[in-house]
């Protein structure tokens, strides 16, 4: 079994340590995994994505051309990534930031306002957990508590933004019913 998710936006709105989460719920879980970053040389502002893959099997290739789920922070992300989810796949897209034309009716897109409910819990840059929360319920071999435990790993030197972000989480979660 496999998760591939392609996770894209501007510098600056935590899309590598959004990969991260993932890479380390996976390494929680005891799955194989590899974490791709790429970003432009802006760095903030400028475009970021990265790829997680996990699987509970020898991942034989690191590219990811077609993903299982795509989560799109921004328009440009939307517009770039839209026809990289397989079909049944999951586009989700920070609605917030971005208008979907609903052209793919071969994979299930969910709207987030994530950086609106991230502004209403008190800190506009955890939109990134809003975004997973609203992936978390779609995928395989990630669950609440390999993310759970992983945040707590991240934010180990940090700990005054865990609970932020576990929250930011949970309500992400409640955008996919």
């Amino acid at each position: 079994m496999m998760d591939t998710v392609i996770m894209a936006g501007f510098g600056g709105q935590g899309i590598m340590f959004l990969g991260k989460v993932l890479a380390y719920a996976g390494m929680t879980a005891d799955l194989e995994l590899c974490w791709i970053p790429s970003y432009g040389p802006e760095m903030r502002g400028g475009t970021a994505n990265c790829s997680v893959i996990l699987s509970d099997t020898e991942i034989h290739s690191p590219v990811v051309d077609r993903a299982d789920a795509v989560i799109a922070m921004n328009q440009p992300a939307y517009e770039r990534f839209k026809s990289r989810v397989k079909p049944g796949g999951f586009l989700i897209v920070n609605s917030s930031l971005a208008t979907t034309s609903n052209d793919r009716t071969d994979i299930t897109t969910i709207n987030v306002p994530a950086s609106d409910i991230a502004n209403n819990l008190g800190n506009p840059s955890i939109a990134n957990m809003v975004c997973l929360g609203a992936l978390l319920p779609s995928m395989k071999l990630a669950n609440w508590d390999s993310v759970e435990k992983s945040m707590k790993k991240l934010t180990m030197k940090r700990p005054e933004f865990l609970q932020g972000n576990l929250d930011a989480i949970k309500e992400g979660m409640k955008c996919q019913n």
